[in-house]
């Protein structure tokens, strides 16, 4: 697999996730970004021994987009601080069928997760967790002749699923999402969600680090505006 680093130092590393590539080994044997990483830092540094990496935050197995990941112990404490207490911001593309009622709003649902089938399904108060995020459409587009939507999402809350079945219950699922009821297009392994852009404070420089990059699959480059950069 090619690499593909957008920052590092001697703290943090920050990295493109490709589609079908894990975020940490799982249970099935397919490739993961925590070996991937630890078997480019040995060779790039020539360390002998074990490598660290920490792991601080996933992205599905379907999803593509920029992760974070702490080369040190304290950086992983510290970025890990800054997630629980919500100073950590990750924004999403997601393509979604038809067209939202309102172009700017924020979905609101208690979710539950079906350890078995391995799926978000809807909650209440009782049994379920907050989730939360915000959306703005930002272009409409045709695809397949029909119409669908390129949103941008601010992830509030991070629960299991949660993009996926918060806009799967609302009527619009993501494109490719075959098991929240969105079309997969010609069999093709694809789902219309990007982690386009994360936002933290470097935990030891202390500088605030924004990292954004825009993604290049054929289906989100339909979309027009995705080229104008005052969405960002």
């Amino acid at each position: 697999m090619n690499l593909k680093i957008i920052f590092e130092d001697n703290h943090i590393i920050v990295v493109l996730k490709p589609r079908g590539v894990l975020s940490q080994a799982g249970d099935i044997a397919q490739p993961d970004m925590v070996n991937i990483l630890k078997e480019y830092i040995k060779d790039k540094y020539n360390k002998p021994g074990n490598v660290y990496l920490g792991l601080v935050h996933r992205l599905d197995i379907n999803v593509a987009g920029l992760m974070v990941f702490a080369k040190t112990s304290k950086a992983a404490k510290r970025l890990s601080e800054q997630i629980r207490n919500h100073d950590f911001t990750k924004k999403y593309l997601a393509i979604v069928k038809g067209s939202l009622n309102n172009d700017n709003g924020l979905l609101e649902d208690y979710i539950v997760k079906d350890e078995v089938k391995r799926q978000a399904r809807l909650g209440d108060i009782t049994n379920g967790k907050l989730a939360k995020l915000e959306y703005e459409t930002l272009d409409k587009a045709m695809i397949f002749d029909e119409k669908y939507s390129l949103i941008k999402i601010n992830l509030i809350t991070g629960r299991f699923h949660q993009i996926r079945f918060q806009l799967s219950n609302a009527e619009h699922p993501i494109l490719g999402d075959s098991k929240y009821g969105g079309f997969k297009p010609n069999r093709e392994f694809f789902l219309g969600l990007y982690a386009y852009q994360i936002e933290f404070e470097h935990p030891t420089k202390k500088e605030q680090m924004i990292f954004n990059l825009k993604p290049e699959h054929k289906f989100f480059i339909q979309f027009a505006k995705l080229n104008d950069i005052s969405w960002r």
